[in-house]
């Protein structure tokens, strides 16, 4: 392919130098040790191998670069401890040459691998030869990254095109299969490859991955060709994403077409299940994002199920989205998770925050679009009924954390140091989403405030924006607006969406809330008994059991009464029901179902499904049952997970006072139910300093 150079000259132009007008420098991101305001990032290509033997991914990397202002002294990058960098080289770009861009790794052989070779670019005339070697230095920065820092020879000229060259960065993972993948979402593709890890920067990209056989690799980009002889795919970005959209996936992974632009891949064991849960929907949800939006930017949408190590539920990475596999068993969580991710599409991959303290401007607009389509799709009481129930986990959390915390405003304030991924909460999605609304009912047309997205993300695709650029765009298009100096700052107080439209949904929750909070017990258990609900919706009896789960702990006669009549049914049903259940039986120390929360956290590796439990198994009398489930099941989870829990468990070490709880076949010899037991089996991790469930938290990105 070839590379995009910012000087290229018509043919018979004149041979000075042509310079682009100037361009305004990125956001200030204090998540971003790197000197992206110094320079133009045009293009980057990477050269990758994975070595499943040394557990390794090893390759080579080419940073396309303009410097904004002369001789700048030195180029520095977001990168990472995890990252063994061998070497790097610089040359300046051929004027006017074509610049592909070919690979060539070097066969496995005994013993370390040496790094895959530079790709060989042709010499344009006059043009200097060979690439030089740099300098460089890796400091350290955050505890989710270091700074590295290039020596830039001296003579650089501003808005000269020069290409940096890495060699070998690895990343390790481990799995029974070769089966690997990235997230680069907030910050961290720089443990990946060195980049400018900023949302404020983009380029476009493209790579050249060699696999072994029978590994499928995947990439958020098109598929441009596949030579099977050699292992060898090439991928191509054509419009310019940030770092954190760069994602990479291989695996034994097979494809079943859903739609005329639209497959899912997975493995084996899960693609009937994947098949048969989203053909057709993908092409309805597009569409009606279309209808709303604007044509579709990024030719395919495909959809690849990972194991559920995955960190989080789902990821909008651009022509591939990425999604947990454990979310296949909650249809409408499925649903309104990969509508979420086509919202990004238009609203975070096209037009994207260009700061993370601005993470709303990509969730907040994202969230409303989601609501938009499914209410074209599926209609408005089941978007009422779903806001409801996010909503309730919003009001929830502000009672919890109140209203002057720093994580819960909209316009959070990052400060150094502080990882952004932490500011991906309810307040993002939600608090942000209720501000759309706002600007919504501002125009007092919904069809007039999609037309405004619609011009929004035209004028702005494949750039990063600020707050104030959307609100200058919103008072432009209504005009009227301005002339009467409404307030469309960011964050007046909470807009709250009309949701009479679900109450044909959400009164049978209330009503069945109240009878079991009223008295006498035995009248409101036999009135209850009577609704059934394995005929409601799951966002309806998800919604039924929060509202129980705010009321923990609850007397313990209205635990038993409700045991007896839901606990089998609810463990007959998907998992984002049964784990509400399994908290309120935690919440509320009832022993008689421990056994079911054992069965379902040595069934459960994922982080979705595991945290919450944990968390609230710590809060009381259940520790030394929480450190034996874990002893047992450690092995199983991902180290990553692995260590989120033990950090949960370790708090409190040594200081708690309380007694142990009486033995019984659940509770009974725990490996680890002494402190200096406990703490040798934690590793000795150190604890954060509070915890905030993630039943609360919409963790798709």
């Amino acid at each position: 392919m070839a590379a995009q150079c910012c000087c290229r000259q018509a043919p018979g132009a004149e041979t000075a130098p042509v310079r682009p007008p100037p361009e305004p420098p990125p956001a200030l991101d204090v998540a971003s040790a790197s000197s992206a305001q110094l320079f133009r990032l045009r293009h980057l290509q990477l050269g990758l191998e994975l070595r499943p033997e040394a557990r390794e991914l090893a390759g080579c990397l080419v940073l396309e670069l303009c410097a904004l202002r002369p001789a700048p002294r030195a180029l520095v990058l977001d990168a990472h401890p995890a990252l063994r960098l061998h070497s790097a080289a610089f040359r300046r770009a051929p004027a006017a040459a074509e610049t592909p861009c070919a690979f060539a790794f070097p066969a496995p052989g005994p013993g370390p691998a040496p790094p895959p070779p530079l790709p060989a670019f042709p010499e344009a005339p006059g043009a200097e030869p060979a690439c030089c070697p740099l300098a460089f230095r890796v400091d350290p920065f955050t505890d989710y990254g270091s700074s590295l820092t290039v020596t830039l020879p001296p003579e650089l000229q501003a808005h000269q095109p020069f290409q940096i060259w890495w060699l070998d960065p690895e990343l390790t993972y481990g799995c029974a299969k070769p089966f690997v993948f990235t997230q680069g979402h907030s910050v961290c593709n720089r443990s990946f490859f060195p980049c400018f890890d900023t949302p404020a920067v983009k380029c476009t990209y493209s790579a050249v991955v060699k696999a072994p056989s029978g590994v499928q690799v995947l990439m958020s980009a098109t598929q441009s060709a596949y030579m099977e002889e050699e292992g060898v795919f090439h991928f191509h970005m054509e419009h310019p994403v940030p770092a954190y959209l760069v994602a990479l996936v291989a695996g034994d992974l097979k494809p079943a077409d859903i739609g005329p632009r639209s497959r899912v891949w997975a493995e084996p064991c899960l693609l009937p299940t994947a098949t048969s849960k989203l053909s057709g929907a993908v092409e309805q949800w597009l569409s009606a994002a279309e209808r709303l939006y604007g044509p579709y930017m990024w030719g395919r949408y495909d959809i690849v199920f990972l194991p559920p190590s995955f960190p989080i539920v789902a990821m909008e990475n651009p022509c591939l989205t990425f999604i947990i596999s454990s979310i296949l068993e909650s249809d409408e969580f499925l649903v309104i998770d990969v509508i979420h991710e086509v919202a990004h599409s238009w609203f975070g991959n096209a037009v994207t925050n260009a700061t993370w303290e601005e993470m709303w401007l990509s969730e907040g607009l994202a969230t409303y679009a989601q609501r938009r389509i499914t209410t074209e799709t599926y209609g408005a009481a089941f978007t009422c009924l779903e806001t409801a129930f996010r909503l309730d986990a919003l009001h929830r959390q502000m009672k919890l954390l109140g209203e002057d915390s720093p994580v819960s405003k909209l316009q959070v304030k990052l400060e150094p140091g502080v990882n952004p991924s932490h500011l991906m909460n309810l307040f993002t999605y939600e608090k942000g989403y209720c501000f759309v609304y706002y600007l919504s009912q501002l125009c007092g047309d919904p069809q007039r405030f999609d037309d405004f997205l619609r011009a929004y993300v035209e004028k702005y695709k494949f750039t990063s924006v600020v707050a104030q650029d959307l609100l200058d765009s919103f008072l432009s298009f209504f005009p009227e607006l301005k002339e009467q100096s409404v307030d469309c700052r960011a964050g007046p107080p909470l807009a709250e969406p009309d949701l009479s439209q679900g109450s044909s949904l959400t009164r049978p929750v209330e009503a069945l809330f109240q009878l079991w909070t009223a008295e006498p017990l035995d009248q409101a258990a036999a009135s209850a008994s009577a609704i059934d609900i394995s005929k409601w919706r799951t966002f309806q009896t998800a919604l039924f059991l929060d509202r129980l789960l705010d009321g923990s702990p609850l007397p313990q006669e209205v635990v038993m009464s409700l045991s007896k009549c839901y606990s089998s049914l609810l463990d007959s049903m998907n998992a984002e029901i049964r784990i509400r259940w399994l908290q309120i039986v935690v919440r509320n120390d009832y022993y008689p179902d421990l056994h079911r929360v054992r069965r379902f956290l040595e069934s459960q590796m994922s982080r979705m499904y595991t945290i919450p439990l944990y968390e609230d198994l710590c809060t009381g009398a259940l520790k030394s049952f929480a450190l034996e489930v874990f002893y047992q099941t450690q092995g199983r989870l991902h180290p990553n997970l692995r260590r989120a829990i033990q950090q949960i468990l370790s708090q409190g070490l040594g200081s708690s006072t309380e007694p142990a709880p009486e033995p019984s076949t659940e509770l009974g010899r725990a490996e680890a139910d002494t402190d200096s037991d406990a703490q040798a089996l934690l590793l000795g991790d150190e604890a954060p300093s509070s915890a905030i469930s993630l039943r609360d938290v919409n963790v798709s990105a």
